[in-house]
């Protein structure tokens, strides 16, 4: 039988409660703190790939998503400023056959309710909120974490903290993080505000000069999803700032007219300043390491940040009870588990992270570069395996992980 651990996660997003509900269900007791009052999430949608519903099935959970979500059939990018059509990929039946799996969308409260309630059903995961992680220490038995004032002790820390993590800090200790130079808007309107003209079953993005704007439907089709993009200077820590509607409209002054028609739908914008880190290949210390955003935050052009970090959880749960095989009961078990988990993840999110930048890059490309991305997708032959991401969308087999 597997040494039951008693861990604590420093996060309750989604990568954080991922992760304990992995390792509450297998026998471990977790505990999760969130510095906010409640349990909850901001934001807007979340676009999940095939291989995020891979792990879906290994937890699961895909009847509880699949009544929450989306299924678009299809993806699209147009030229924001002419209107043209560069490339449209079939997803739907599509991407069931090519991948096993499907493309779908989400509310990202929705998703998080998901975990949320599956942890709530877990007896050995225990969620407190209005607990703000403020440091920890760790000997060669146990690790003491700093929570406003109390002190916790546990056999590990896993920090799921976000973007600004303060457990990284301590691990890798690289200060702020890489501001994009991009801007975020984002906002929902419900079906009914949407007209018909406007409206597609499609994730559609339109791509122009250093903006871009994509939308899609969330809900099971009940709501419309927007987020614009555009390259700013502004910088301010944080995902709920209101926006500036004269800001954003004069960055799309020159947008066809159904894209302003868009926009000017929207009374109150969210926004957010875009920002990643640098890979790198050492998150673990010990009996500490990390997870999703506080290990490799991304850019969002590839719609990978929740997934990478369920991935995560499932990776890491598949570590532990390998260890647990490998070591003699608590010889080092933790160490080696987190060792053992970094080393299957660091490749393939710092790849992840390298090629949002990249499609940043695709998305907002001007002049010749913005010519020759046309002409390659309008050509047909990008757009198979969705545009070079058939290493992405494939995904990790949990079972074959550490066999």
């Amino acid at each position: 039988m597997m040494q039951s651990l008693e861990l604590i996660v420093a996060g309750g997003g989604i990568g954080g409660l991922a992760a304990a509900l992995v390792l509450g269900r297998q026998g471990h007791t977790v505990t999760v703190l969130e510095q906010s009052p409640a349990f909850g999430e901001i934001g807007a949608g979340i676009q999940l790939g095939p291989n995020i519903f891979r792990m879906f099935e290994h937890l699961g959970l895909t009847e509880a998503v699949t009544a929450v979500a989306y299924f678009p059939p299809g993806m699209g990018m147009n030229d924001v400023r002419t209107g043209e059509k560069i490339v449209r990929v079939p997803l739907g039946d599509t991407a069931r056959a090519v991948y096993g799996y499907p493309y779908g969308l989400i509310y990202r409260a929705d998703l998080h309710d998901v975990f949320l309630q599956a942890c709530r059903a877990t007896p050995t995961v225990r969620l407190r909120t209005s607990a703000k992680v403020e440091g920890f220490e760790q000997d060669e038995q146990r690790v003491r974490v700093h929570v406003d004032g109390e002190t916790l002790e546990a056999d590990a820390l896993i920090g799921a903290d976000g973007l600004w993590s303060r457990v990284r800090q301590q691990i890798v200790g690289d200060g702020k993080p890489r501001l994009s130079g991009h801007i975020a808007y984002r906002a929902v309107l419900k079906r009914e505000d949407v007209p018909a003209h406007l409206w597609s079953d499609d994730v559609v993005l339109w791509g122009g000069e250093k903006t871009h704007l994509v939308h899609y439907p969330l809900r099971r089709g009940e709501l419309f999803n927007l987020v614009a993009v555009f390259h700013s200077d502004k910088y301010e820590e944080g995902w709920n700032t209101f926006g500036d509607t004269e800001e954003l409209n004069a960055r799309f002054a020159d947008a066809v007219p159904q894209v302003k028609e868009l926009l000017g739908k929207i009374e109150t914008w969210k926004m957010w300043v875009l920002c990643d880190r640098e890979p790198v290949k050492t998150w673990s210390n010990g009996r500490v390491t990390l997870l999703g955003d506080a290990a490799h935050p991304m850019l969002q052009y590839l719609a990978q940040g929740a997934g990478q970090a369920i991935e995560d959880a499932v990776v890491l749960g598949e570590a532990i009870k390998a260890a647990a095989l490998r070591q003699t009961q608590g010889e080092r078990l933790v160490e080696d588990a987190f060792e053992k988990y970094q080393q299957a993840r660091y490749l393939r999110t710092g790849r992840v992270q390298l090629t949002a930048r990249f499609y940043g890059d695709i998305y907002h490309a001007s002049g010749v570069t913005r010519e020759l991305r046309n002409q390659m997708f309008q050509s047909g032959r990008e757009s198979a395996g969705f545009a070079g991401l058939k290493w992405m969308y494939e995904g990790i087999d949990p079972k074959t992980l550490f066999t």
